[in-house]
């Protein structure tokens, strides 16, 4: 063979075959390295066992463990790390709240993911109002819960770059909410088209206006509520029955509608999808009302209609076949 025949292991060690030709056969290897030496050997390390030739015995090489990347040992450490890097980064945010004024020049810097967890801390404080809501948006936020938060119309016209906003809430707990007006609304709607959720609970000064622009402009609302909003008509069931074909909970307590609007509304588009109807406290609704909501829900679990003084047996009788069914989840009514 040539200078380019392969290499062949014997006794552990690496042997190039020199100008000899071949290896030597089996049964005369003792014999062919006795007459003929080879001229040059390329030799490697000997490899781990009792020592050949007069070398030594290398010991095995010692393999080092190391956790693979995902492995529990490694998750425990970043984890702590992370555990560690979050209560600095809540502290820091605790300090921020109580110091807005002097830091509110550096709060619109911040990025989108520290902006949420300020606007949660800040939103549960009540400490966002029209003059700093501007500084802790970002284009990207989808939640707003400003419930104890004082703030008018003029928070919902800085929502205009909030067009991945999926949820508000501007119910007001206790009292009423003035200064929440159609005006607002109608920003909002046209503001966040995928708005899911919205709340307006209390807030006095809402009108049809309001809700029919998030009707036409907001149709993948599912939860609505309007309970106590005092400017609520026919005309808003209506728009939303026409328009929202995905809603499945509404609330429209202590209004004035009438049988007419709870009928254009479970007859609407989202009659299949309602589960949920609070009705309650609606002076002007009658057995017309609660029988066109059992007629044209079928997904119905929630049905509240108490406090409605012209709701007489009859809407009894036509609930016993709901209640039969075991469908119904919670269900309260009154009986004058």
């Amino acid at each position: 063979m040539g200078s380019g025949s392969p290499v062949f292991a014997a006794a552990g060690w690496f042997i190039v075959p020199g100008r000899f030709g071949s290896a030597p056969k089996a049964g005369r290897e003792q014999d062919y390295n006795s007459r003929h030496p080879p001229r040059a050997a390329a030799i490697s390390a000997p490899t781990a066992g009792p020592g050949r030739a007069g070398f030594p015995a290398l010991p095995a090489p010692r393999r080092v463990p190391r956790a693979p990347p995902h492995s529990p040992l490694t998750a425990m450490s970043w984890d702590g790390a992370g555990e560690e890097v979050r209560l600095l980064l809540d502290l820091c945010l605790q300090c921020l709240t109580k110091n807005l004024s002097r830091y509110s020049a550096d709060i619109k810097s911040l990025p989108p993911n520290i902006k949420d967890k300020l606007i949660k801390l800040m939103s549960r404080q009540g400490q966002i109002t029209d003059e700093n809501i501007g500084e802790v948006l970002h284009p990207a936020v989808e939640s707003l819960d400003l419930r104890d938060c004082d703030i008018s119309d003029n928070a919902l016209l800085q929502l205009s770059n909030c067009k991945r906003l999926k949820k508000i809430n501007l119910n007001s707990c206790k009292e009423n909410r003035f200064g929440i007006t159609s005006e607002g609304v109608i920003a909002l709607a046209l503001s966040c088209p995928y708005l899911r959720e919205a709340s307006f609970k209390r807030c006095c000064d809402l009108t049809d206006d309001g809700v029919l622009a998030l009707a036409l402009n907001c149709q993948f609302l599912q939860i609505v509520n309007l309970g106590s909003c005092s400017g609520i008509m026919d005309a808003s069931l209506q728009a939303l029955g026409e328009n929202c074909k995905f809603l499945h909970s509404v609330d429209f307590s202590s209004t004035q509608v009438t049988d007419d609007g709870v009928v254009a509304l479970v007859s609407g588009r989202c009659s299949k999808n309602l589960k949920e109807i609070h009705m309650e406290c609606c002076v002007n609704l009658t057995d017309i009302a609660v029988e066109a909501v059992l007629t044209c829900c079928p997904k119905i679990h929630i049905f509240l209609f108490h406090g409605c003084p012209l709701i007489t047996d009859r809407s009894r009788d036509a609930l016993e076949q709901l209640i039969i069914s075991n469908k119904i989840k919670q269900l309260t009514w009154t009986v004058y």
